[in-house]
């Protein structure tokens, strides 16, 4: 039965037993975030929440091969800065033992959910949207929420099996709208670069029974407009919602490569106009499709996590976040951006990486093509958000997103290169 958690006080047992070496095991827990009262929204301009459409939450997923513990946890909202997660991160390692390194929180990237933490880079290029008091009581409240799922989670851990695959699904489309002088907008764009592709890893226990699904595919969460009001995971939470309901176990929406990935319905002013149900069918139903061909599960599963820090020039004329000071340097008379890169490879022919970023998908793309490993996926939002990264071409098109991003062309080619060198030097 799917494990669902309204609100929980507990605390981490550090003398839990630990699996041997010949165990795999896994975990999952779904914590409710939503909020009982009005909240600041993130995404498009500032505005209040007036009620809610669906619920959102955290999902958690642990996993333990023998030796090393690894913790994702898929929350449904918008964008969190990386200062927040260095916070919780701190707090997680010294209540679990848990490295940072071996923690991700992704965000699924809706634009109906509450701000969480300090505004962090949208502030340099947004700061009009800024001016109202932070509410610190529902941030506690995630964090709070969070820390004491996984405190939960590292104790139900059961033996597991993964089994991995892949799926399609033509629920996006790009949204680098070109007019005929050459302008571009948000809208969409059927001629734009998209990535289609849904990664899925499935845990489940000896017998079969799923504990949790990974989903992973690339759409902004933006099917709900500036106009919405109530609080909503959008096609992201609607999607696992609806593919908990068939499965039985949580699934975990892990955004991918979105930056230029719009839904196929997007910016509206309500769930019906927008169509939000209609993706349970042009993404849910392609999740549970690919999840029912996917290869035999695998008990003998090992997993080791790294990360590689990509230094890339920084835009001119972008005043840094002081908040940031950990993520950029000075070299000469530049400023470098400080990517962190987070790499998690199960096996010989898994790896999932990751960054705190809204990737072009091409960048994506790229790297997966290039990857020795068949199932290579990304996740983006995750761990933070440094903003948009385009690929040098997008850069000539202007736009939207080459306004606010605080990167140069020369950021795809570093990333490229950076993670490249990383996945070929993971062992075989």
């Amino acid at each position: 039965m799917l494990k669902t958690v309204l609100g929980l006080a507990l605390t981490v047992c550090l003398s839990a037993p630990v699996a041997t070496a010949q165990t795999f095991r896994a975990a999952a827990l779904k914590v409710d975030i939503t909020p009982e009262s009005p909240q600041w929204l993130l995404g498009y301009g500032a505005r209040q929440s007036t009620g809610v459409h669906d619920r959102i939450y955290h999902r958690i997923l642990a996993l333990d091969d023998g030796e090393n513990r690894f913790v994702l946890v898929s929350s449904g909202l918008c964008l969190i800065s990386p200062a927040e997660y260095d916070k919780v991160a701190a707090e997680l390692e010294r209540r679990t033992g848990i490295p940072r390194l071996n923690f991700w929180w992704s965000m699924t990237h809706t634009h109906s959910a509450p701000e969480v933490g300090p505004p962090g880079l949208p502030a340099a290029f947004l700061g009009d949207r800024y001016q109202h008091e932070v509410e610190p009581e529902y941030t506690a409240m995630v964090e709070q929420r969070l820390l004491d799922g996984v405190a939960q989670v590292l104790e139900q851990l059961e033996e597991a099996r993964l089994a991995v695959g892949w799926g399609f699904s033509l629920a996006n489309i790009n949204r680098r709208a070109r007019d005929i002088e050459g302008e571009t907008r948000l809208g969409m764009n059927p001629g734009g670069p998209t990535d289609r592709r849904v990664g899925l890893l499935r845990f489940e226990d000896p017998s079969g029974q799923p504990i949790a699904l990974l989903a992973n595919y690339p759409i902004h969460g933006t099917v709900l407009g500036g106009a919405n009001l109530e609080i909503s995971g959008d096609a992201p939470g609607v999607v696992a919602d609806y593919v908990e309901s068939k499965l039985g176990a949580p699934l975990l929406f892990l955004n991918g490569a979105a930056g230029d990935q719009a839904p196929l319905y997007s910016g509206f002013p309500d769930p019906r106009s927008g169509h939000l149900s209609q993706f349970r069918h042009l993404l849910g139903k392609p999740i549970l499709e690919a999840n029912r061909r996917m290869k035999e599960a695998t008990s003998h599963v090992r997993l080791s996590a790294s990360e590689v820090i990509v230094e890339t020039p920084k835009k001119d004329g972008l005043v840094w976040p002081d908040e940031l000071r950990n993520y950029a340097k000075t070299q000469g008379s530049k400023t470098l951006i400080k990517l962190p890169i987070r790499i998690l490879q199960l096996n010989e022919e898994i790896v999932i990486w990751s960054a705190p970023l809204e990737l072009f998908s091409q960048i994506a793309v790229r790297v997966r093509s290039h990857s020795r490993f068949p199932y290579t996926f990304f996740g983006g939002y995750t761990n933070g958000w440094l903003g948009y990264l385009l690929t040098a071409e997008e850069w000539q098109h202007g736009g939207y997103e080459p306004r606010v991003s605080p990167y140069t062309p020369q950021a795809q080619l570093d990333v490229e290169k950076a993670v490249g060198a990383a996945l070929d030097a993971l062992p075989h």
